[in-house]
């Protein structure tokens, strides 16, 4: 590691020495040389034209194909079917442009977060000049309400705090100071004496001196990180372009069999060219893309209806194989409402129920209830009742819930009184507001005949003005060491502790100082924590079960952290947990032995989640990142799905996020997990069911040339034509193929493991399934043509009605398919056929539409599809034959359940 030290760990004349800067600031000369030397205080972003994007489309695997087989159907004079097959690329390469438009802006959103003007002090003289004309060493007043400009060393500060919720993942304002922290290797968070560009001043004021500029700053490394990280493919994108080149190769090396085959055969190289082209042709599934896209629209559509918002297509599915799950912990693991569930006070440790701003829950000492009424408990009742006078916070309520108008952490002690029915109306007469050299605020308030001083603050602040304690209503010396003790033992519990102490005063003492807080009276302390959801706990038991791992990467400090994950479930309850200074301190090989054990990460700076998520996708896994804040971003995008909170995420996290939570719920994204294996097990469907209808094709063409010779009729004509074949693929695809992606849900979907995500499409099942299928498709459409042909060769027209019946057959086969094709697995004689309406109305409108086809001559006088009438009476072979084939398959399934239940005893 680097023995530079960091801005942070230099004390104030060092930083000024090491800028040639003081406190005064540049003059307008030295500022001018320095703006030539660094350049603009700006994020500069490198795009890529529209232009270039929607050409960059057409680098698909499948698209070639489709290209190839539109340039082919041009050569043999087939324009209709080059023009639908041109319509398909289109269709497929404009939405995915659309798509990645999307992912552009991102870079964009960080942009924005940069302030446009500030103030700064130009040789002693305060002055409002533009933001990215800022330099190194320059001097920056900030004030509350401002966004900080640059990275700025503080050298001056007044009761300054600052959200840095969207660069750190830090739930509460950071009360600042100006002391250097000798530590090395500090994550941001960890930083009090620095403030950071794009981060918000909260309260107070400063005057800091400008450390970094532009892509220097801790939000330019971001933007440098984003702009460096090429987005992960998504797994079925990865499985589809294998698959294509599988496809492609098993295609054209047929191809290549069959016109050799031909040749040898005596054929002539033309006709066998020609032949072997319409085969190829055949063989082509055109309307796939439609068909995935379709599918993964539809779970887009399923998914917002469960709160989650898919921004890229694909992430629909990719949710459904992720293995680990890399969460930040504030809003989504936890309420992000702070809530007392700790008291100690007279000696005694009660806790507190109901979690959130909602003010219903009770109060307990042990497992007994309690009574606040009861004088037992009187130093509970006025613990309670001091911290709701000495505050500025106020509970809301809203039409369907309640918020806090003020600091979460004094809204916890409003919430705590108002369950215990305490009011504050006493009225109050003097303030001395929080600071951060004291960590503690006063208020005088009226008390009947005599008034009271209120005290809260850090619990070693006020005991060192407490001269007593109260127990059980009597006033008793103090043990400070006990006392004391208590909050350490609070605080262990990743709780966030507050003391609170009073004192009785004259009536006639109207105002108070820091002098009067003296021989103060101690209450007791409130412990306060930001709660789990409860809906988080069972979504982690889902998970668990659905075998995916919880990490918890956090901002937060490293107890909290732990003691949040005990309570959620996550990890194997080790207290495993790395911070930010120890992850800084790793190589990327150190951490790649430590991330498969770690399910806790605290002080987690921007990077540290990058790395994070790129060590656990090095060991196989797909990776799903939650975030909200613009540190998050760069992991958002480096994951296999990046997920940003819709509430309370950053326009720079939403940007570049694959999935958006509308409700910012852990519970939503597990939810969300389960519709993507519903997705990809419809997509799978949907391929097993499309592609024995090309092969089935191929095979048909492939067998009728090389039988030829055997067969006298395949020399007359083959049994389907061209357009016949592109009509196929196309009415199977739209109005059979799409409709199994609205198939209904499976049962157990979060009891299987997680999909491998290097598993082919091209698995066993695969070859198995379309294997069988392709050939009952091919041996019933060979079939009847061969019987249509023989039987009815004295028809005038027999060679072009045996056509159509081959061509019906083919089409009905399919239809029949559909119905055994809406399970892998599960017989079609378990479910309702009307399940699924669609797959209904799609084999409707495919018979309906073929009945017209097979008439079309002497309804219209044309026929498009080179189709002739066939006398009625061929329907019921060709019914019977495709009932034949539907339980084939059905006996394949059964076949197949017999033999994995006796593999699986």
């Amino acid at each position: 590691m680097s023995n530079v030290k960091s801005w942070y760990q230099m004390p104030e004349e060092e930083v000024f020495s090491a800028l040639q800067s003081n406190q005064a600031g540049l003059s307008a000369q030295e500022a001018k040389a320095r703006l030539a030397k660094y350049g603009y205080n700006e994020l500069k972003v490198k795009k890529r034209g529209p232009v270039v994007r929607f050409l960059l489309q057409f680098h698909n695997p499948l698209l070639y194909v489709l290209l190839v087989a539109a340039g082919v159907a041009a050569f043999l004079n087939e324009f209709v079917d080059m023009w639908v097959i041109i319509g398909v690329v289109l269709a497929t390469v404009i939405i995915g442009f659309i798509q990645e438009g999307k992912a552009e802006s991102s870079l964009e959103a960080l942009k924005k977060m940069l302030v446009a003007k500030c103030h700064v002090l130009r040789s002693g003289e305060t002055q409002i000049i533009a933001t990215r004309e800022l330099v190194p060493g320059d001097v920056v007043v900030l004030e509350g309400g401002d966004r900080v400009p640059a990275d700025i060393r503080l050298f001056s500060v007044k009761n300054l705090s600052t959200d840095e919720a969207a660069l750190t993942g830090e739930s509460m304002p950071v009360l600042k100071d100006t002391e250097a922290i000798p530590r090395p290797n500090l994550s941001p968070g960890q930083q009090k004496c620095m403030s950071f560009s794009g981060t918000f001043v909260t309260r107070g004021r400063a005057h800091g001196v400008v450390v970094a500029t532009a892509k220097q700053t801790e939000l330019g490394k971001i933007a440098g990180i984003m702009e460096g990280t090429i987005r992960v493919t998504p797994p079925i994108i990865k499985k589809i372009t294998a698959f294509t080149k599988f496809i492609i190769i098993a295609i054209l090396g047929l191809g290549a069999a069959t016109f050799a085959l031909g040749i040898g055969l005596g054929y002539e190289w033309s006709y066998m060219f020609l032949a072997t082209v319409g085969m190829i042709v055949a063989m082509i599934p055109e309307g796939l893309p439609a068909a995935l896209i379709a599918a993964f629209a539809f779970g887009t559509i399923a998914m917002s209806q469960r709160n989650a918002l898919i921004r890229r297509l694909p992430a629909t599915e990719t949710l459904g194989c992720t293995t680990v799950i890399c969460s930040d912990k504030t809003g989504t693991l936890t309420r992000n409402e702070m809530t007392v569930v700790s008291i100690y006070s007279g000696g005694k440790n009660y806790r507190v129920s109901g979690v959130g701003y909602e003010p219903t829950g009770a109060f307990f000492l042990g497992d007994r209830p309690v009574d606040l009424k009861s004088a037992d408990n009187r130093d509970l009742a006025d613990t309670l009742r001091v911290g709701l006078l000495c505050n500025n916070s106020e509970l809301v309520k809203n039409k369907d819930s309640y918020t806090i108008k003020g600091d979460p952490t004094e809204g916890s002690l409003v919430v705590a009184a108002a369950k215990a029915g305490t009011n504050g109306t006493s009225a109050r007469l003097d303030e001395i507001p929080f600071e951060a050299d004291q960590q503690y605020m006063a208020t005088l308030n009226q008390n009947g005949k005599e008034n009271l001083i209120c005290v809260k603050g850090s619990p070693e602040r006020v005991l060192a003005r407490c001269r007593s304690q109260q127990i059980n209503g009597e006033i008793k010396p103090l043990q400070p060491e006990k006392v004391l003790e208590e909050a350490n033992i609070m605080a262990s519990q990743a709780l966030r502790v507050l003391a609170v102490a009073s004192k009785n005063v004259n009536s006639d003492c109207v105002s108070i100082n820091h002098e009067d807080l003296k021989d103060l009276v101690f209450l007791g302390f409130q412990g306060m924590i930001d709660p789990p959801r409860g809906e988080a706990i069972e979504a982690i038991k889902h998970c668990k079960t659905a075998g995916i791992r919880v990490v918890m990467i956090t901002g937060d400090h490293v107890e909290t952290g732990k003691a949040i994950a005990a309570q959620l479930g996550i990890g194997d309850g080790d207290g495993r947990a790395l911070t930010g200074e120890e992850l800084q301190a790793m190589s990327d090989e150190a951490l790649y032995k430590e991330v498969e054990g770690v399910s806790v990460y605290a002080r987690a700076a921007p990077v540290h989640k990058y790395r994070i998520v790129k060590e656990l996708q090095k060991h196989g896994h797909v990776v799903a990142v939650t975030g909200d804040g613009v540190n998050d971003a760069p992991a958002l995008k480096r994951a296999d799905i990046g997920v940003a909170m819709g509430i309370t995420g950053t326009e720079v996290s939403k940007e570049a996020a694959d999935m958006v939570l509308i409700d910012d719920n852990f519970a939503t994204m597990v939810s969300a997990v389960e519709e993507g294996r519903h997705v990809f097990t419809n997509i799978w469907k949907v391929i097993l069911y499309l592609l024995p209808t090309n092969v089935g094709q191929g095979l048909v063409l492939a067998a009728a040339i090389l039988l030829s010779p055997l067969i006298p009729v395949f020399a007359l004509r083959l049994p389907i034509e061209p357009v016949m074949i592109l009509w196929v693929n196309l009415i199977i695809a739209i109005a059979c193929g799409i409709p199994l992606i609205w198939e209904v849900k499976e049962k157990g979907l979060l009891k299987r493991p997680p999909r491998n995500p290097n598993e082919k499409l091209a698995n066993p099942t695969f070859i198995r399934k379309v294997g069988m299928v392709s050939l009952v498709s091919a041996t019933a459409t060979l079939s009847m043509f061969l019987a249509y042909t023989h039987f009815m060769a004295d028809s005038q027209n027999f060679l072009a009605e045996g056509q159509t019946v081959a061509f019906t057959t083919l089409i009905m086969v399919q239809v029949m398919y559909l119905f055994t094709a809406r399970s892998i697995d599960i017989s079609a004689f378990t479910f309702s056929p009307f399940s699924n309406k669609w797959v209904v109305i799609g084999a409707a409108v495919t018979i309906a539409l073929q009945i017209l086809l097979v008439y079309s001559q002497p309804l219209f006088g044309i026929s498009p599809f080179k189709t002739m009438p066939f006398p009625a009476i061929w329907w019921v072979p060709i019914i019977l034959i495709s009932v034949v084939g539907f339980l084939v398959i059905e006996l394949e399934k059964l076949i197949m359940r017999r033999k994995n239940k006796k593999s699986d005893h």
